[in-house]
């Protein structure tokens, strides 16, 4: 999705959902997001599809089934509709969203530490280097004040 303009911060790849936090350098977000789901959705039907795949017909049926409450889509349906973004506007609220979404698979009971969960961009932060390249997002100086925002950290204030 590098060639749509999306900069990867940080991900997380559940059993049943994906969290990500992603910026667009178009400033169209919603498009990107639309252009995903269509891409991910898409290439993940035709390797179920085309690969050996043991439960392959137990995954299409549910994809299938998934269209009985959408009319867009006739044949199968991978991704709900709909998302749960949150704009993120400081380097905390970053860092509270990138360490909450690497605690998921802690959470879930999956591993011990988060940096341990391969589907995650915790290892990035850890180790600098995991299954996915992302960028880095900068660890913020904590501010007692509240004044080390995004706006004034990018020189953006008046």
């Amino acid at each position: 999705m590098k060639n749509k303009g999306m900069i990867l911060y940080g991900y997380v790849i559940m059993t049943n959902h994906l969290h990500l936090i992603i910026q667009s350098k178009n400033n169209n977000l919603s498009d990107l997001i639309r252009d995903f789901k269509k891409y991910t959705a898409k290439s993940i039907l035709e390797k179920v599809q085309n690969e050996p795949e043991s439960r392959r017909e137990w995954i299409l049926e549910r994809f299938s089934k998934a269209t009985e409450t959408h009319n867009r889509n006739k044949t199968y349906q991978f991704w709900r509709y709909g998302n749960h973004a949150e704009e993120i506007f400081t380097l905390y609220f970053m860092w509270e969203k990138l360490n909450y979404i690497h605690l998921n698979p802690v959470r879930a009971g999956f591993v011990e530490k988060g940096y341990h969960y391969l589907y995650s961009s915790a290892s990035n932060y850890t180790y600098g280097k995991g299954l996915l390249d992302i960028e880095i997002a900068e660890n913020p100086i904590i501010d007692v004040t509240g004044k080390n925002n995004f706006w004034k950290y990018n020189n953006y204030d008046d």
